[in-house]
């Protein structure tokens, strides 16, 4: 019976390979055309459509029946005798019973089964459409045909005149008396009753043919049941068809039996087990007549099952086929149960059996269809780092998958990319077919991506990892899974930063030029951190590949560690360090000596001294110094230096005389008390010799000029030298003296001169004493003529107007009377081959400064001391002096001679 009707959609979708050629309508016999092949399996029309036509298409099928064109929805297909499969590619196979709803039947003997296919490419209006037409004869029919198709199971059994006079199978008054099915029970097991209208609204089928009753019902119905048969899940259909004829009632039994179960797997082999006697389907003794097997319906003879590696063989109570995993009869397709990647292989054996009771001669063909999906195996991808580091190149090989897998994208640690945003940003992502038909994906990143994270173990070595996180699809379901790895990789290519420095007289001056790792360090200037302060401080600059500092030699970051008389030595620690790792990455130690006066020898006998805390003493306090008198403290100090002033004859200084020098020597120290406890045993000591040398046999002249002044007088004094100075005072009293913009002074002959000699100095245990003078009439004092004045120490005898030595006493202008001396003259002038001649003259002395601690020799012993006298020489020659005086030389001049009478 023919049910037209309009009901749901079916569809399916292919997903894997792009079309590449036009469909035009065809109609086809037992060949092939256009990607659509057609052919006869015995009691199936089996019709293969091509990857190429299904590839991204939506597919409906439609029934012919005559005219009509009837929608094949999944139910309609199971309940009319019509099956579809379709793989993972797209390569889809049709399979119609030749006893289906809409097969025009012959005689049950020539069957023409017409599709029509659609396929809807973008829209419901573009659509491409096959017209199939297959005719097939089949005549071997047994007395029961059992069929097993993956979604319904039928049974066409020969018509049995079976008449049944019972009350249940009486027919009513008032129904047709046309022939036909009138009514069905089903055993499930207990009876249930239907007309045949209710079964047809109930999902099932029942038709007559010219010889033969046939029924079919999808599985999983609420009139069918399950039975264990040799450890072998069935699911059984059982009716009594009640078919009305010319003659009476007749009633026909059909069984239907089909396996739900009975596989095995291993990784490498699927054995699937079928009842050798199935139970509900056979009575009495039987003998098994035939047995094949096939594949997607059509049988295989032994050399092809050979090929194959397929058994088909019975046990006492099964029969057996051993399929090895990965035939190419089947596919493999791919699956991710928990994010994991896992496939599975899916292969359609066919078992065909033919039984033979021995009582009667009846045939039982029992044929099944039976699709296995081996359940999910774990396919973690395999992966392989191809990198070599000194390419600086991560390369990773990962695979294989199906082709139903897609690279869809790929997370870095910086986000995710598509694969072609990762091509664009130049992370070349490549797909590549492996000989067995899988793929694989390699991934290629450069070192020095912004996604490849970096990090140094060691100093010198850098680690690159790329952390990726693959995102994978399967098709057609669009499931996601992903695949994380890390890759890895070192080289020793750290350039590390390297400094250089130099000095000048005041400043330190350091550059810094950068490694290849930039400016991924701290820098330390001596104890403390080169903070932004810092950096103002000393002028850092940086332009990129380097950079630079100016440190004053005085800083606080600066370590002092020798001093001399006239510099220190100073040194500036810089390093560099990771403060993660702690590691030193350079550093410099750069030491130089600066100009710097520790001592400084002032004339009026003051000296200055400058201490300063070395690396040597590191806890000295420098306001703890004093000099050998202790009471003697730094008038300044800070946390570094100390400063020192002190007179000559002050503070414990030592004073030592030499020939034409005499030596000031005193000691900074640090001296430990109870004010300046030691903090250990060990505490070093600090000692500074503080030295001056004062010259003091240099000749001062003062000259006096009747011209006027131009500028203020400025002794020429040196660092180190004793100041001598003589004067001319105006009267006795020595209150007032003439200053330089009097001379030359004008005097009268036999007017008394008064002449003062100073020593300058705060040194009260230095004394001053008056050796020679002499007057010249040239300012040159070895001049001749010459005259003396006072000779070793005393006025000369030879002069009828002898050198008055006066005293000096304490005032207020006199602080320290030995440091000076007076004498007076009468104003004489110089007679050249008996003329008088009236002319300026210079006087001249030789000074001789004692230290009155030590023992007094020679003129030491005090003005005028010796008891023998040497008469003088005026011929323009003086007297040579003993060793170990100490003089100075002054001059006075010019004084004029007045001509007038006083």
């Amino acid at each position: 019976m023919r049910k037209p009707g309009k009901i749901l959609f079916w569809t399916m979708m292919a997903t894997v390979f792009a079309l590449g050629q036009a469909w035009t309508n065809v109609k086809l016999g037992s060949q092939s055309s256009s990607g659509l092949k057609s052919d006869c399996a015995g009691n199936l029309m089996r019709l293969s459509l091509d990857k190429v036509l299904a590839v991204g298409n939506q597919l409906e099928v439609d029934a012919v029946n005559g005219t009509q064109l009837i929608e094949l929805t999944p139910s309609l297909a199971a309940q009319c005798g019509y099956s579809m499969e379709s793989d993972p590619w797209g390569n889809t196979r049709i399979y119609s019973s030749l006893l289906g709803c809409y097969v025009d039947n012959k005689d049950d003997t020539t069957f023409t089964v017409g599709l029509k296919l659609q396929m809807y490419r973008h829209s419901s209006s573009d659509v491409v459409s096959h017209d199939v037409v297959q005719t097939c004869s089949y005549t071997r029919w047994a007395s029961k045909e059992i069929f097993c198709d993956r979604n319904y199971m039928e049974e066409a059994k020969g018509k049995v005149q079976n008449k049944d006079d019972s009350q249940m199978n009486t027919i009513p008054e008032g129904s047709s008396d046309a022939p036909g099915i009138w009514k069905i029970t089903f055993f499930t097991p207990e009876p249930v009753a239907m007309v045949l209208k209710e079964a047809e609204q109930a999902g099932y089928s029942a038709m007559m043919t010219s010889t033969r009753v046939v029924m079919r019902s999808p599985y999983n119905t609420a009139e069918t049941y399950f039975e264990d048969v040799a450890g072998v899940p069935m699911e059984v259909f059982r009716v009594s068809v009640y078919q009305k004829s010319h003659q009476g009632l007749n009633v026909v039994d059909l069984v239907a039996a089909c396996p739900r179960g009975g596989v095995l797997f291993t990784e490498e082999l699927i054995s699937w087990h079928v009842p050798r006697r199935v139970s509900p389907l056979i009575e009495g003794k039987v003998k098994m007549v035939e047995m094949h097997m096939g594949i997607n319906g059509q049988r295989l003879d032994k050399a092809q099952m050979a090929a194959r590696g397929y058994t088909l063989s019975t046990t006492d109570f099964h029969i057996v086929q051993e399929i090895p995993v990965g035939s190419p009869d089947g596919y493999y397709k791919s699956h991710a149960p928990d994010y994991q990647y896992h496939i599975t292989y899916n292969i359609e054996p066919m078992l065909e059996v033919l039984w033979r009771a021995d009582n009667t001669q009846d045939d039982t063909r029992y044929k099944v269809l039976f699709p296995i999906t081996t359940p999910p195996m774990a396919r973690p991808p395999h992966t392989e780092d191809r990198t070599v580091p000194e390419d600086r190149m991560f390369t990773f090989h990962i695979g294989p998958f199906l082709h139903d897998v897609e690279l869809r994208n790929l997370t870095f640690s910086t986000g995710v990319l598509t694969v072609e945003e990762s091509n664009a940003k130049g992370f070349i992502v490549e797909e590549h077919v492996l000989q067995n038909g899988s793929i694989a994906f390699t991934l290629t990143v450069a070192f020095d991506s912004d996604v490849v994270l970096k990090h140094n173990p060691e100093p010198l070595v850098t680690t690159y990892s790329l952390p990726v996180v693959f995102g994978f699809v399967i098709h057609p379901e669009a499931t996601p899974f992903a695949h994380l790895v890390q890759l890895e990789a070192s080289l020793q290519d750290v350039v590390l930063p390297t400094l250089t420095g130099t000095c000048d007289e005041e400043q330190f001056y350091v550059s810094v030029k950068y490694g290849n790792q930039g400016h991924n360090f701290q820098t330390m200037v001596g104890a403390k951190d080169l903070t932004p302060e810092l950096e103002k401080e000393f002028k850092f600059h940086d332009n990129g590949t380097h950079f630079s500092i100016q440190v004053p030699y005085d800083a606080a970051v600066a370590a002092f560690e020798v001093i001399t008389t006239s510099s220190i030595r100073a040194r500036l620690d810089i390093l560099l360090w990771d403060p993660n790792n702690q590691w030193v990455l350079g550093d410099l130690y750069l030491a130089c000596s600066f100009p710097l006066m520790m001592t400084s020898c002032y004339p009026n006998g003051t000296l200055t001294a400058l201490a300063v805390k070395v690396e040597s003493v590191p806890n000295l306090i420098p306001s703890w110094l004093t000099l050998r008198d202790q009471s003697c403290s730094p008038v300044f100090s800070d946390d570094r230096f100390a400063r020192f002033t002190f007179s000559a004859d002050s503070c414990g200084t030592i004073v030592t005389f030499f020939d034409n020098y005499m030596l000031y020597e005193n000691e900074i120290s640090l001296y430990y008390n109870a004010k300046v406890p030691r903090t250990s045993p060990i505490d070093p000591d600090y000692r500074q010799t503080v030295s001056c040398y004062y010259i003091v046999n240099n000749t001062q002249t003062i000259a006096f000029s009747s011209k006027p002044r131009r500028y203020d007088p400025k002794a020429e004094i040196g660092s180190g030298h004793l100041t001598v100075r003589m004067r001319l005072a105006e009267d006795h009293s020595y209150e007032y003296f003439y200053e330089a913009e009097d001379y030359p002074v004008q005097k009268y002959l036999r007017q008394s001169l008064y002449f003062e000699v100073e020593l300058q100095s705060s040194d009260v245990h230095l004394e001053l004493f008056l050796e020679n003078c002499w007057a010249t009439h040239q300012a040159d004092r070895t001049s001749v003529p010459s005259w003396d004045i006072i000779v070793d120490g005393c006025e000369n005898p030879d002069d009828s107007y002898a050198t008055i030595f006066h005293p000096v006493v304490m005032d207020d202008r006199v602080a320290v009377p030995p440091h000076i001396k007076r004498f007076s003259m009468k104003m004489f002038t110089f007679i050249h081959e008996d003329k008088v001649l009236q002319d300026e003259i210079y006087v001249h002395c030789d000074v001789v400064i004692c230290d009155q601690t030590s023992p007094a020799k020679g003129i030491c012993q005090g003005q005028c001391a010796y008891s023998k006298r040497t008469k003088p020489s005026h011929k323009g020659t003086r007297r040579q002096r003993s060793a170990g005086s100490m003089h100075q030389k002054i001059s006075s001049g010019p004084i004029v001679l007045n001509s007038q009478m006083s």
